[in-house]
């Protein structure tokens, strides 16, 4: 058994809540179970109860075992003095204040059935994936898709709290959070870091003065990423060269080393060098980025601002002094859902919550045009029963998996509940 079922008992109330009597004798009354904080301190905050006839508020700590309460120390903390119930599954033995003052103490295991027992014990049986694997195809559709709309959200927040550092670390520059956010996703998983890192050293006033030139923003990311330290025959490599120096110069500004972009594993058109041409493009083509973004109502609109390619050169090259037959690479489809599932959808939803509002409807029903993500962990919920019609519902099942299944925490997830019930 582990503590987390006794919260969600002492949560729920779901133990015979009548005739209730501390390991002293006294009568107990639960008018308030208090609130669930899952911080330090006490596990319940304010709660309200009935002891031996006599009306009491304060905080209720929970154990597996009474003797926790010395072992984590907490005779020793202020922040448990007013605790006003000891709840715990095996009282072993007396738990007292700083002023010898014994504390109440609730033995739950004597007033719980042994039906939500023997279902707490079943959901938690050995797995072989998840522990509701067996059990997912039979939660209600209603529970489930409320339970996707929340873990979505909380998906959100989680991805925001990188971004609302960013704009700390631009000082509110919207346009330069957005370049740091799409350089990352361009480089995808394998370089993802190091061109987020990219982003980051060069100064985002730099790329709006130079964005009227396709060839300067190129030597300024290929610079820095250090795609132009060797030295080469080529023609272009020369002349992205001699401009970097002369920028870096111009601006004065300086680059930490990144580390070697990665070639090895990757499709030919998943290139660093593909990627950040089509990146440079990307802000040729568009001034004021985040404006138009912040303003597309549609996927259609999405598609058409990040309809983009490479430079001529990389148009008949993947890499440096090796000419390859000409082809236009383009942004795909699914790299743009990329984008608007990792970058754009977190992006307004921050930048809406910056601004005391909520995200627009219209936003999120974006990601419902768009095909779920195909990965091992959308495929396992897929051979249990359980379908992603679209990316909304993919999203929301990564949440699920990776915060909640993968945490164990079946005690704070709808479908643990409704098993629990079960």
């Amino acid at each position: 058994m582990k503590e987390d079922f006794l919260h969600y008992l002492w949560k729920f109330k779901k133990f015979q809540i009548n005739n209730l009597k501390t390991t002293n004798g006294e009568t107990l009354a639960v008018i308030n179970s208090g609130q669930y904080l899952q911080l330090a301190g006490p596990d319940f905050f304010n709660a309200q109860l009935i002891i031996g006839g006599q009306k009491w508020a304060g905080n209720v700590e929970i154990h597996l075992k009474s003797s926790d309460w010395y072992i984590h120390h907490h005779e020793l903390d202020a922040a448990y003095e007013n605790v006003i119930l000891h709840v715990v599954w095996e009282n072993d033995t007396a738990i007292f204040r700083q002023n010898n003052a014994e504390i109440p103490s609730l033995e739950l295991k004597n007033y719980i059935a042994t039906t939500i027992l023997d279902s707490y014990n079943y959901l938690i049986r050995p797995k072989s994936w998840i522990y509701c694997e067996k059990e997912l195809a039979s939660i209600p559709v209603f529970i489930l898709k409320n339970w996707q709309e929340r873990l979505y959200f909380e998906r959100l927040e989680r991805k925001s709290n990188p971004i609302f550092e960013l704009t700390i670390a631009t000082k509110s520059d919207w346009e330069a959070v957005l370049f740091c956010l799409l350089a990352k996703n361009f480089g995808l998983n394998t370089n993802g870091e190091i061109f987020f890192k990219i982003a980051q050293d060069i100064p985002f006033s730099v790329i709006r003065k130079e964005s009227f030139e396709i060839q300067n923003l190129e030597a300024l990311l290929f610079g820095t990423a250090g795609l132009l330290d060797a030295e080469k025959e080529d023609t272009y490599f020369s002349d992205l060269k001699l401009r970097y120096y002369y920028l870096r110069q111009k601006y004065k500004f300086t680059n930490d080393t990144v580390e070697p972009l990665q070639f090895f594993k990757h499709r030919p058109d998943n290139f660093p060098t593909i990627r950040l041409s089509q990146l440079a493009n990307l802000y040729v083509k568009h001034r004021h980025l985040f404006s138009k973004i912040i303003a597309a109502q549609t996927i259609e609109m999405i598609y058409e601002i990040f309809d983009v390619a490479v430079s001529e050169y990389w148009q008949s090259h993947y890499q440096f002094d090796r000419e390859s037959s000409k082809k236009k690479k383009t942004l795909t489809k699914s790299f743009i859902d990329l984008i608007i599932i990792n970058t754009i959808i977190p992006l307004r939803f921050a930048y809406s919550k910056s601004l005391g509002k909520e995200i627009d409807e219209n936003v999120l029903s974006i990601l419902n045009k768009i095909a779920p993500e195909t990965n091992a962990i959308i495929d396992k919920f897929f051979a249990y029963g359980i379908t992603a019609e679209n990316a909304f519902e993919s999203q929301a099942l990564l949440q699920l998996k990776n915060e909640y299944c993968n945490k164990n925490r079946c005690l704070e997830c709808a479908i643990g509940m409704e098993l629990l019930k079960t």
